[in-house]
């Protein structure tokens, strides 16, 4: 609840033509100051102090991604229902509010090209490695088996990529959050979770061994073939465990051990796959129990193209309450 206070604050903030253009624009989805500035055809130091106004007041929420800061709409249950209760109201025939959305969706278009541009150009490294193990499909039937229908308020998904967890996962749970430090990832994932059912997701630059900066804690947390790319992949869990609420549970997807020494020389990969010992002792020391271990073995075309294709495991682990 809301003491009246707050809601004549509120209401204060948001009363001003640009600052409510500001909001129905960001119902829409998380946009950048660049978007907006943009969008509206103000000056940059105009749509920054409007968007402060908004910031300082708890209406939008701020999503800092190197020099670029993205907003969206608070998720503060009881000051979001204020905000949808207004733009309910809204004229969306206004001619101001239809300018506006179509300028949304130009700047939708462009960056969805730019995420199209940026897979073809990657597609050739993407499908070598996809050939090395099980297909996607079934590590996201898996995922789903291994999480079961238990409820998921606060998703964490850490090295979030394309986006691809976050979007498996978008009807099961309440809020998400996808971190990734790679810019050129965040806008093919913001590109995939642009859709009216994917309101409640969002993603943002961030560093998944330097979680301070989050301001709340989460039930789940996934890291999906990600832990590969680091040189001390414990680290990683030891940071999970400093924003995973007590009885929470993570995720983790990767490599079984293996030897293909070209994935660390052209692709980056630091660790040739983890054993379950080794995954065991890691969720372990970060304060995990380790409940379920499933290797997905290669079967089929991959088998037939690769004698020593990779093997996908999933191990899934509880923090005690």
């Amino acid at each position: 609840m809301l003491s009246l206070d707050e809601i004549v604050g509120l209401l204060k903030a948001s009363g001003e033509p640009t600052r409510l253009r500001l909001l129905a624009l960001l119902a829409e989805g998380d946009l950048s100051v660049k978007d907006l500035t943009a969008i509206l055809h103000q000056s940059q130091p105009r749509i920054s102090r409007h968007l402060k106004l908004l910031y300082e007041s708890g209406l939008v929420e701020r999503l800092p991604e190197g020099a670029w800061v993205y907003y969206c709409l608070t998720r503060d249950e009881a000051k979001g229902d204020l905000i949808s209760a207004t733009l309910r109201h809204l004229d969306r025939d206004d001619a101001m509010i239809v300018r506006d959305l179509e300028r949304l969706r130009q700047i939708k278009e462009a960056n969805a090209q730019q995420a199209a541009d940026y897979f073809r150009q990657n597609a050739e490294r993407w499908d070598e490695l996809r050939v090395l193990h099980v297909p996607e499909s079934s590590v996201e039937q898996a995922v789903l088996e291994t999480l079961g229908d238990r409820p998921i308020r606060q998703l964490l998904d850490l090295g979030t990529g394309t986006g691809s967890i976050l979007s498996l996962l978008a009807d099961r749970c309440r809020d998400g959050l996808g971190l990734d430090a790679n810019r050129s990832m965040l806008a093919v994932a913001r590109s995939r979770l642009d859709g009216p059912n994917h309101g409640h997701l969002h993603v943002q630059q961030g560093d998944l061994l330097d979680l301070a900066t989050l301001d709340r804690k989460f039930d789940l947390i996934t890291i999906h073939q990600v832990l590969h790319y680091l040189d001390d992949p414990s680290a990683a869990l030891q940071e999970a465990g400093r924003v995973l609420l007590p009885g929470g549970r993570i995720l983790v997807v990767d490599f079984a051990p293996h030897d293909h020494e070209f994935l660390r020389k052209d692709h980056a990969h630091r660790r040739l796959g983890f054993s379950h010992d080794a995954m065991r002792r890691w969720m372990h020391d970060a304060g995990f129990e380790v409940t379920v271990a499933r290797d997905l073995e290669p079967t089929g075309l991959e088998c037939d193209q690769h004698d020593d294709a990779l093997t996908v495991t999933i191990w899934l682990a509880e923090k005690p309450e």
